[in-house]
């Protein structure tokens, strides 16, 4: 192993280039299709925005609790996770474009639909551009404010050892769990609720940061088993590591369970007219046959594997069960989003557009995981996990 913190155990620049080719292929598509259609692809756009950002904002989250609680499942995949947390500024820069399609996102950024609707007038004080804009940029900020100074102790620690790097990262990490889940909670409102301002939530900030976790988790199983056979992974990587993980991916999809299916029992309950058109739109027409899909892929498949011994010690049975919940991810977030929109419908932007920002996304992030060995270094966890994992 490398005794400099500056030298990676694995070289990811050809997976990197491809990445970025097909990023860019993409992208390139989708701008086209932009100048014919200007609304769809802003609306498409933050779709895949929404979903490619739940990978490094959940593995920002899941630092910071390894951090605050140690265990040998986050000492395994903690590259994993600080190498998406270093894809922050990439994904602030992806926020920009959504500026220039305000309009075609969200009815209460329309002059018109403002002057026609007293309940956005209401509203206006805060579902108004600038303070909108103001929100995001705080936001972004206080997120890669967090993820840099973690990474960049992270890296003194590899460097000297040095103790005080520890107790910082530790230290930051309680306060800035709770940023984490107080930013996130407004902006799933700012981002994604006020797509259909007349109606609330008071859960959805919580569901957001569930899927947040739920995505990284699977995330980091699939590339832990890809980077498994690797040095000095092989010699350290053990069965009960991936249970560990099994086990938490497990209560994520419980609780991803329970806040969905609460916050449906209680609009069901109130039978508000404000409430029960946000459920009629996702359920009729196209849009009625992902609910079933997602209760049963996203929920019961998993919750039946996942509860198996044998499966989560099972690096490849579990690889399978992790991508299928990433692509589950994929169809909630899309069910969440699209139907929220006027004339909602599947269009090929939503694929290349979703391949265009995960492309450009997935190579940020192999050309950041070269960046630092594969373990982390002087952490004395790391033996003790040797010893006690069999």
């Amino acid at each position: 192993m490398t005794n400099s913190a500056a030298n990676s155990d694995v070289t990811t620049a050809g997976v990197a280039r491809l990445a970025f080719i097909a990023g860019v292929v993409g992208a390139a598509i989708s701008v086209i299709g932009g100048f014919f259609d200007s609304a769809q692809f802003f609306r498409s756009y933050i779709v895949a925005y929404i979903f490619w950002l739940a990978i490094p904002l959940g593995s920002l989250a899941f630092l910071m609790l390894h951090f605050l609680v140690g265990g040998g499942w986050g000492v395994m995949i903690r590259r994993l996770l600080e190498s998406a947390t270093r894809t922050l500024p990439l994904t602030a820069l992806l926020f920009v474009p959504l500026l220039f399609g305000l309009q075609a996102v969200y009815p209460w950024a329309a002059p018109e639909h403002i002057a026609e609707d007293e309940i956005l007038r209401q509203k206006s004080t805060y579902l108004n551009a600038p303070f909108f804009i103001a929100r995001t940029i705080l936001y972004l900020a206080l997120w890669g404010m967090l993820g840099h100074f973690l990474n960049r102790w992270s890296r003194q620690q590899d460097a000297s050892a040095e103790l005080p790097a520890g107790k910082l990262m530790r230290r930051l990490s309680g306060p800035g769990l709770l940023i984490y889940l107080f930013t996130m909670s407004f902006a799933s409102v700012d981002w994604i609720m006020s797509i259909e301002p007349h109606w609330y939530s008071t859960g959805y900030g919580v569901i957001w940061v569930i899927n947040q976790g739920v995505a990284a988790l699977a995330f980091a199983i699939v590339g832990l088993a890809w980077l498994g056979e690797r040095e000095p992974l092989a010699a350290r990587l053990r069965p009960s590591h991936f249970q560990d993980l099994g086990n938490l991916l497990l209560a994520f999809i419980m609780l991803w369970a329970y806040m969905m299916f609460s916050q449906y029992l209680i609009i069901w309950s109130g039978n508000l007219a404000e409430e029960i058109p946000w459920y009629i739109a996702r359920t009729e027409g196209l849009w009625g046959w992902l609910p079933p899909l997602l209760v049963i892929f996203h929920f019961f498949v998993p919750l039946f594997l996942l509860l198996m011994r044998d499966v989560k010690r099972n690096r490849n049975v579990l690889v399978w069960v992790a991508t299928g919940v990433l692509v589950m991810r994929l169809l909630d977030t899309y069910w969440m989003i699209v139907p929220g929109f006027e004339n909602s419908a599947v269009h090929w932007l939503d694929a290349t557009l979703m391949i265009g920002m995960g492309g450009l996304w997935l190579g940020a992030f192999l050309w950041q995981l070269q960046k630092m060995p594969l373990l982390p270094l002087h952490v004395t966890l790391l033996a003790e996990e040797t010893n006690a994992h069999g």
